[in-house]
């Protein structure tokens, strides 16, 4: 099994773990990209992919987890995409 696969695998199990780098990776898969407007985007940040669809969200800090509400919330707009089954 691919690693993106397992990676995918595991942020459908909707883990109280999943960070924001493991989430990159995978919406990276999907063709999005990560846009910030740099200094002054402070912790808001974009991803966008080829058709400009938009996934936008705060980056968790101090700790990189994910909340709960955000993995819904991203796994929802995949799934309305067609990304997801």
């Amino acid at each position: 099994m691919s690693t993106i696969k397992k990676l995918l695998e595991r942020f459908l199990l909707r883990p109280n773990d999943f960070s924001f780098s493991e989430l990159t990776r995978l919406l990276k898969h999907f063709g999005y990209r990560v846009f910030s407007k740099g200094k002054t985007s402070g912790s808001r940040v974009a991803f966008i992919n080829q058709e400009k669809h938009i996934i936008r969200l705060h980056k968790p800090h101090p700790k990189e987890v994910l909340k709960q509400y955000q993995i819904d919330y991203i796994t929802e707009l995949l799934r309305k995409k067609g990304y997801l089954e």
